[in-house]
């Protein structure tokens, strides 16, 4: 394992996850709904017998009141997804507010909407 390599949070498991995001991007490309990815990223994670949780509710805190990630995995990683046409700073703000009231240490937030797909890691 190289250096950097070492340094990754959860790298197996999220590069699984990259490989499934990039997937779903392949089969339905870069015009669908938010939901239409999701519920295709749900049903490779259930072929694949990856432990999911949907549209997880998050512990009410001072950061975030009462919202919901798209999915939290495995217990460790938030998965955050978008079909917009720009990834803006509150996307950001969002997922990092949702790994502190979750106490997670790895987010994922990716925009199927772009031509290439780049899942955006964010740690706690």
């Amino acid at each position: 394992m190289t250096r950097i390599a070492e340094n990754l949070i959860y790298p197996e498991l999220s590069y699984k996850i990259t490989g499934i995001l990039f997937e779903v991007h392949n089969k339905l490309n870069r015009y669908c709904k938010e939901k239409q990815y999701k519920d295709a990223i749900e049903e490779i994670f259930k072929r694949e017998n990856v432990k999911y949780e949907k549209e997880k509710k998050l512990p009410i805190s001072p950061f975030v009141g009462g919202n919901q990630v798209d999915f939290l995995i495995e217990g460790k990683i938030l998965l955050e997804c978008k079909a917009k046409p720009f990834i803006l700073k509150e996307d950001y703000y969002q997922l990092l507010r949702y790994l502190k009231a979750s106490g997670g240490k790895l987010g994922l937030l990716v925009n199927f909407r772009n031509k290439y797909l780049r899942p955006k890691r964010i740690v706690n």
